[in-house]
């Protein structure tokens, strides 16, 4: 596959890339490094790693990064509630007379391993993982998963090594709430994902939303180009776009003016301040 053929395989999904995008997407396939995605809330860099995985023809396993996130909620953790289970269960059926370390042992065992994302990826592979907003993970976290995406492969004490026999496409997104430390981007390909230019905003609107008209699309990407130049505290992405232009076409508007805009802001701003910050301004006509 070339990176034209990539291109046309995302776009076939749905994914409208631009060359930055596409290149370093083909890279990382070629290479099997993991991808590196940063940039503002809205861009598209989920949506890239959805469309690969749909591009593909493979299985997406997504881990969600959030604040406190540990191995056992990424990696695997053990079915207390079936072990108690299982283990009344033998003590019931030895009537007082149990082995131990044979009850002990048949506690982890495959049955009772709850698989999280990061060791399904290994099983499962190949597929897309996609490790979602890293940056809302802490410093330990980013070590643990920097050396499950080095050796492909994790050791279970109970069960002993699991490796993954084809690397997975891995994805990782950042909003850069903090800074990623080196160590994991050197290990990653890294592009930063802008927003998109006017044209190919309204080629997304157009795509994800057929019934809206060119003329409308082109409004609302022109408005949404007009508000991200203001100091917002949550500048629009494209979803925010999509948003507005559904809301429009739920009213039935046919076109944006300034009194629309205004009514409608709720769909693309979503703080109180960036909303009176983007009426004073003028930006909407």
């Amino acid at each position: 596959m070339t990176p034209d053929e990539l291109a046309e395989e995302l776009d076939r999904v749905g994914y409208l890339p631009d060359a930055g995008v596409t290149t370093a997407a083909f890279l990382a396939l070629r290479m099997h490094r993991p991808l590196f995605c940063e940039g503002e809330p809205g861009t598209g860099k989920t949506s890239l790693a959805l469309a690969l995985a749909q591009a593909l023809s493979l299985p997406l396993i997504r881990l969600q990064c959030h604040e406190g996130i540990d191995a056992s909620q990424a990696l695997y953790d053990w079915d207390f509630p079936r072990q108690l289970l299982h283990l009344r269960a033998l003590e019931a059926s030895s009537e007082g007379v149990l082995d131990a370390d044979a009850a002990e042992a048949s506690l982890y065992t495959r049955r009772f391993l709850l698989a999280r994302p990061l060791l399904r990826a290994l099983e499962e592979a190949p597929c897309v993982l996609l490790v979602d907003e890293v940056d809302r993970a802490d410093d330990e976290f980013e070590a643990f998963l920097l050396e499950v995406l080095d050796s492909n492969a994790v050791t279970i004490p109970e069960l002993g090594e699991i490796r993954a026999l084809v690397p997975p496409v891995v994805v990782l997104t950042s909003n850069r709430t903090r800074e990623v430390h080196d160590a994991l981007k050197r290990r990653c390909l890294y592009h930063w994902v802008e927003h998109p230019d006017l044209a190919r905003e309204v080629a997304i609107i157009r795509r994800r939303l057929p019934g809206v008209s060119e003329r409308l699309a082109e409004q609302v990407a022109a408005a949404v180009g007009r508000l991200r130049e203001l100091d917002l505290l949550k500048p629009p992405g494209v979803a925010e776009s999509l948003d507005w232009a559904r809301a429009l076409q739920a009213l039935g508007k046919s076109e944006l003016d300034a009194e629309t805009a205004a009514v409608t802001l709720g769909a693309v701003l979503k703080y109180r301040e960036d909303a009176t910050r983007a009426v004073a301004s003028g930006v909407l006509g």
